[in-house]
């Protein structure tokens, strides 16, 4: 049975009114149009799907839309307010799309890895993006923009402290 939800994504507070055991991905996409957030493989294997819920990566093509509720969702669209976020700006530096479909989900567990650990080691990057899969293999450009935007967010930091 539908019933209404309603939920912060992206700082917004959302109505909608969909099914307990929707997955998040598809109000998301299909009732919130926000299409960001790739689906990839239906099984929270590839991480294409990867949100933030509370600040935490999770894969939205399994979490029912239930376990959002009363919590912050984020999306590739809220990543920065206004232009682009640092690793979005890192992404482009080191040339890290090619085919682009896992890109969200590796923006978004990247964000989580820097809010949490923001000068990370090589093993902790490697960690926290094991499980967003890259069809094209840019792994190493990968690890490259989270180091360059995680040394940006330090600056920045310092300059505004």
């Amino acid at each position: 049975m539908s019933t209404y939800k309603t939920f912060s994504i992206n700082g917004e507070m959302r109505d909608v009114q969909a099914p307990d055991d929707m997955p998040l991905l598809w109000v998301l996409r299909d009732l919130l149009k926000l299409r960001g957030t790739k689906f990839g493989c239906g099984k929270a294997l590839c991480g294409a799907c990867t949100v933030h819920l509370d600040g935490e990566p999770v894969r939205a093509c399994v979490l029912p839309v239930r376990e959002a509720l009363g919590k912050s969702v984020r999306t590739i669209e809220g990543l920065e307010k206004e232009g682009l976020h640092p690793l979005q700006e890192a992404w482009l530096e080191h040339q890290v799309s090619q085919c682009g479909y896992c890109q969200s989900g590796q923006l978004m567990a990247a964000a989580a890895l820097l809010q949490r650990e923001p000068d990370p080691t090589p093993s902790e990057i490697d960690a926290a993006m094991s499980g967003i899969l890259c069809r094209c293999g840019t792994y190493p450009r990968i690890r490259a923009a989270i180091k360059s935007a995680a040394a940006r967010l330090r600056t920045a930091r310092r300059e505004s402290a």
